[in-house]
Parts: structure tokens; sequence; C-alpha cells
């Protein structure tokens, strides 16, 4: 309101201030006229943001690999096995990730690509005692002179924890060259000198047709059961001889 001698009254809300309903009123409009009132955003627009917010969520879900539907079983029986080892005795390498630095190993390595190549690595002048290689065997161009490699990594007696995909579309980084089914995978490993007792796998059709579109992450209906037919990772504990 203006009084008669053209001062603002002291009811007068202030630039941007809210009245009753929480409304925003404009106080800049010249005097006499009504205080003019945002409208409320509409539904559609609201619904779009939301919509966003939930798709920017859905993407983070589909960066963390420890998420995916493919993985969970894997890792499952990964874990199990780790979790049963001295990890505090032991010292291990992983090549091209860095998964399993937060446990208790007597030390840790990350043998990071491009600066560790696993097809030509020079002088291998340390072993460890476990060494990690997960997803990496289908994006090298020679997968036999990378077994090699990984054979000279392992200490004798050492473990292997290898893990690669089969039924998964392409996906570069830089490059996909290789698919390995269980009994390829056992072959690879075996012709470096690994000893190979089990090579598990796990797939089943409703995944297999889910991840051809992207990275689907678990949720509780998505079934775990598993069709040996249908693998769509691979992978195995082996072993150096002593």
């Amino acid at each position: 309101m203006v009084t008669a001698g053209g001062r603002p009254s002291s009811s007068t809300p202030g630039r941007g201030s809210v009245v009753g309903g929480g409304a925003l009123v404009n106080s800049a409009r010249a005097p006499g006229y009504p205080p003019a009132v945002s409208a409320p955003r509409p539904a559609a627009a609201r619904l779009r943001e939301a919509g966003a917010l939930a798709r920017r969520a859905w993407r983070r879900q589909f960066r963390n690999p420890a998420k995916h539907w493919v993985r969970v079983v894997m890792n499952r029986d990964v874990g199990a096995f780790l979790e049963g080892l001295p990890c505090e005795q032991l010292d291990a390498a992983e090549v091209s990730g860095d998964w399993h630095r937060k446990r208790p190993w007597r030390s840790y390595t990350s043998l990071p690509f491009p600066d560790f190549d696993l097809c030509a690595p020079g002088p291998i002048e340390r072993t460890y005692d476990v060494v990690f290689c997960e997803q990496v065997l289908e994006h090298v161009p020679d997968p036999w002179a990378a077994a090699r490699t990984l054979r000279a990594l392992c200490a004798a007696g050492g473990r292997l924890v290898v893990s690669t995909p089969f039924l998964i579309r392409i996906h570069p980084s830089p490059d996909d060259f290789w698919r390995f089914t269980p009994h390829g995978l056992r072959l690879l490993l075996e012709g470096a000198g690994f000893e190979v007792p089990e090579v598990r796998s796990w797939g089943n059709r409703p995944a297999v047709v889910r991840n051809l579109r992207d990275w689907a992450p678990h949720r509780p209906w998505r079934p775990l059961r598993d069709d040996p037919l249908l693998p769509l990772v691979v992978w195995t504990v082996a072993t150096a001889p002593a």
C-alpha cells in the first residue's frame, strides 16, 4: 500500500516477499496496481525434472559395475573366496582396476593400462600371492601372451582371479576382441601353466535379453537362476604351481 504522502506503509511487502499461501509477490509494480503473483510450475515441467533426476540416478548405477545384474553371482563367489584368505599376509596386484584395493593386503599394487601392458609388459621384477584380472582379457589383442604374463606375475602357489564376459554386447575400451566359453578360458590358462580346478559361469535368458540394451542393474525381481547354455560371464580362480 502507499500512504497519502507517497510513502509505502509498513504493511507493504518488500520485493520478492511471500504472502499467505506461499505465493511470491512482486512489489516493484507501480502504485495502485495489484501485486503480481508467480504462477505455479506446470505439472508437466515438474514431471520432466523428476524424470531427468531419475535418469541421472539410473546412469550412476550403470557406472558402478558392482551393481550390474551380470556380476551379482560372480561377485558373491569371488568375495567368498577372498573372505577365506589371510589377506594381511599376502601381496596382491590388480590389472587395469582397483576394485580390491580396500582389502587389508600386506601390500597392494595397481597395474593400469597403458603403463602396464599385459601383452608386452617388459621384465617382470616382482611376483604376487594374488593377482586380479577381471573383465580385461576380452580387450587385449593377444590373450595368449596376456595369460603368460599373468603366470609370470604369480608367485609359486599364487592365485589368479580372472573373469571375462561371453554373451555380452561389444564394449570397446578401447577395443573389444574376444569372448571365452568356460572351456575356452580353461584352455587359455592351462596353456600358460596354471592349474584350473574349476571354471564357473552365470547367465540366463532374461539377463541376456536385458543386457543387449545397456548395463542393467540388479533388481529384486530380476532372476539369478543360472542357465549353463547362456553364460554372460565366465570366471575362475587358477593356481600357479609351487
